[in-house]
């Protein structure tokens, strides 16, 4: 099991998205057709990056979307709050495409089963692959990723902290024990 604390800094989290952008490369046959799509926040972020060495590598420009799923969740009726919703982005067909969601963290599944859902409401690709950062385990619908960054044990009582520069100033992967709240 890994040790709490400082999972990935800077330069991993690099080398992790270039190993990530080389096995989708190697699995699609180059990146024609492809297409990523980033699940807001963190998601959207890596996917750029992604698109970007993924440019680098195959001198040909790779579109990304951006999906907001809540909408899509499970357990929307759970809590009291109304949801914030940010928007989604898709401005390529999917029709017959190969879409690769993008998320930072991988836990139960549910977050990407409502990507999934969101996409098909833009067509019918031909395929859809799953791109993650950190794949902490603790899955409880039968989803996996194609491509990970790291895998990471946890418990159900500490929280993966994905921090990247374009939102917090700062590259880096951490866990911590959840705190309870006093009261």
């Amino acid at each position: 099991m890994e040790k709490k604390g400082h999972i990935l800094d800077n330069k991993g989290i690099h080398r992790a998205l270039i190993r990530i952008a080389h096995e989708i490369l190697e699995k699609n046959r180059g990146s024609e057709g492809l297409a990523l799509v980033g699940i807001r926040t963190g998601g959207v972020f890596l996917a750029q990056r992604i698109a970007g060495i993924i440019s680098e590598i195959e001198k040909a420009e790779v579109p990304v979307g951006i999906v907001d799923i809540t909408l899509y969740r499970d357990d929307l009726t759970i809590g009291t709050n109304q949801p914030v919703l940010r928007g989604t982005d898709i401005p390529f067909n999917v029709d017959g495409g190969k879409i690769v969601i993008v998320d930072d963290v991988l836990y139960t599944g549910r977050t990407v089963r409502a990507a999934i859902d969101a996409v098909m409401e833009f067509g019918r690709p031909m395929m859809i692959q799953l791109a993650v950062l950190i794949d902490r385990g603790h899955r409880e619908l039968p989803i996996r990723a194609d491509y990970v960054g790291k895998n990471v044990s946890t418990s159900r009582k500490e929280s993966v902290n994905v921090r990247l520069v374009e939102k917090d100033g700062v590259d880096e992967v951490t866990v911590a024990e959840i705190q309870k709240a006093e009261g």
